[in-house]
């Protein structure tokens, strides 16, 4: 009770701060203007300032004995953009250069003042360099902030993607709904395409007199997407902020945790997927496997269900076997540490700071109509009435979560699937990924957090924790293609969702499909959407042509 308290009145104190700080900073910014490099500086009084990816204070307090090392660094920015904060203590004047380009400062500097100023005419694409020399009087200091780079929608980079649009558009006249891909490079969005329909069908196999067009804006069912976009970034933001250890027990933090060797579980072997759990596990069915004692279509109870019955095996333990009751467990871990519901945590503490208004769980209830998504089943969650159990939904599903276990067992709001949106907000969560947890003035988690989630398991390299890793061996081509760099990593999702972040070439793809919203042919048993016999619901030849579109230009 304890820690639920503290944490709960932490993010309470830290949202007040929050709205104070911006406040603040919205007085500071109006008469802080960004500057070209000839022009005077423009000054501000001094207050508490956002986070940024570069912040360092010259001198350096304990300068090396090797000259040409002192009051120098890196920062990470692209060409024709980036921006600086001098936070002025008591200098005069200083010498401060960018990539070894001196920055034109005339007049004398006001002790206790914020200067901005542009980089758009010094920066290029990755690392550049910064360094700071004959600061003047002596004993003066100064601080550099530079901030995170942030996405450019309006890209000036070329590149043929003809092989790729001819790829989809041909699935697509040959019966395949719709997608949208986007693609990040370099700090900018250089594609964003939407192809088919969003909806195609009213009810089964009854079509659409007129069909949703799908729109570049659409929203999708992300499904297991939610485990990276949802679940790992509030995960991360914890582990940073030193509210979560993932090598603690899970008993920890959630004390009911117990029994059938839960108290020997780590987090990590949640992330890891090898706690010892099934892949899925039917809550919402009273005819399952599973027995009655568990059916659940009550959020509290699923998650009392989660905690404490659902059965482990020891044989699997250490093993990788993917299970979505991992991630629910660790979205009610998220929970219990910082005192909200999921969604509310991720909404007002992840999505809202970076004003990312189109990523939410159980959009319908919050304000949004079912024409802004893509559709997903056409039966709801029958398989053309293959399944029946209490209160299914059998009508096209568009808006709500298809997952069952999300849905009917956990209100729509889950670890490990139930997050919606589209393109151009994904777009923006994957710059912030390549900038290791920055965007702009916002910080969500650490970058060696980021680095403790992509690290490779011994056992098998091709897991990171909840991150899917491309690796060395090249045993996921299906889903990174055979071009990607061993640091690529990313997830896939059931609706027809995948996502890859490359590090090594600063590239995100995201390809948004409802491969799903088709006819399902097959045997009572054995069925099989045929949307996903489409090659561009097989993901890895899209994500293929993608690299070849940027790697033979």
């Amino acid at each position: 009770m304890y820690l639920y308290l503290k944490n709960k009145n932490y993010y309470s104190i830290k949202k007040l701060l929050i709205v104070a700080l911006s406040f603040m900073l919205g007085a500071c910014s109006s008469s802080v203007e960004p500057l070209e490099p000839k022009a005077l500086l423009t000054q501000s009084k001094l207050v508490e300032l956002p986070n940024a990816q570069v912040i360092v204070t010259f001198p350096e307090p304990n300068p090396s004995s090797r000259k040409y090392v002192n009051n120098r660094g890196t920062f990470k920015a692209y060409k024709g953009h980036g921006q600086l904060l001098i936070q002025n203590h008591s200098a005069k004047s200083a010498d401060i250069y960018i990539n070894n380009q001196l920055l034109n400062i005339k007049q004398l500097l006001g002790a206790n003042t914020v200067y901005q100023y542009s980089l758009a005419k010094l920066t290029h694409n990755g690392v550049n360099t910064f360094k700071v020399a004959n600061i003047q009087p002596a004993g003066a200091s100064l601080t550099l902030r530079f901030a995170f780079p942030t996405l450019n929608k309006a890209s000036h980079q070329q590149a043929n993607f003809s092989e790729v649009d001819a790829l989809i558009e041909r699935d697509i006249k040959a019966g395949f709904p719709g997608a949208v891909l986007a693609v990040v490079k370099n700090g900018e969005l250089i594609k964003l395409t939407a192809y088919g329909d969003a909806k195609q069908y009213q009810q089964n196999d009854l079509m659409l007199l007129r069909p949703e067009p799908m729109q570049t804006d659409t929203l999708f069912d992300l499904a297991s997407n939610t485990k990276i976009f949802a679940t790992n970034f509030a995960l991360m933001k914890l582990v940073s902020e030193g509210l979560l250890n993932i090598n603690k027990p899970v008993q920890l933090y959630l004390p009911e945790y117990q029994g059938d060797g839960r108290e020997q579980r780590r987090v990590k072997d949640l992330l890891t997927h090898s706690a010892g759990y099934p892949p899925v596990f039917d809550f919402h069915r009273k005819d399952s496997s599973n027995g009655d004692v568990f059916y659940s279509q009550n959020s509290h109870t699923t998650k009392k269900l989660l905690l404490t019955s659902v059965p482990l095996s020891e044989k699997s333990l250490g093993q990788h076997v993917y299970s979505d009751i991992d991630y629910m467990i660790l979205g009610v871990l998220v929970e219990r540490i910082t005192g909200l519901s999921l969604d509310d945590y991720l909404e007002q503490q992840v999505y809202a700071p970076l004003k990312l208004h189109n990523t939410v769980f159980n959009p319908l209830k919050k304000g949004f109509n079912a024409q802004q998504f893509a559709a997903t089943e056409l039966g709801g969650n029958t398989r053309d009435g293959r399944i029946k159990f209490d209160n299914i939904r059998t009508h096209v599903l568009q808006g709500q979560v298809h997952d069952e276990r999300a849905y009917y067992s956990l209100g729509g709001v889950a670890g490990h699937a139930g997050l919606f949106s589209n393109a151009p907000d994904l777009a923006i969560l994957c710059q912030l990924l390549l900038n290791n947890g920055g965007y702009g003035d916002k910080q969500l988690f650490s970058a060696s957090a980021l680095a403790q989630f992509l690290t490779p398991q011994s056992s098998d390299e091709t897991y990171g924790l909840g991150f899917r890793l491309a690796g060395n061996n090249q045993a996921r081509r299906w889903h990174f293609g055979p071009y990607a760099s061993a640091q690529a990593y990313g997830h896939t999702g059931w609706t027809g969702t995948v996502t890859v972040i490359d590090p090594v070439y600063d590239l995100a793809i995201i390809l948004l499909t409802n491969a799903r919203h088709t006819p399902i042919t097959g045997s009572q048993k054995s069925y099989q959407f045929s949307g996903k016999n489409y090659e561009t619901a097989q993901y890895g030849s899209v994500v293929s042509l993608i690299y070849e579109a940027l790697l033979n230009q």
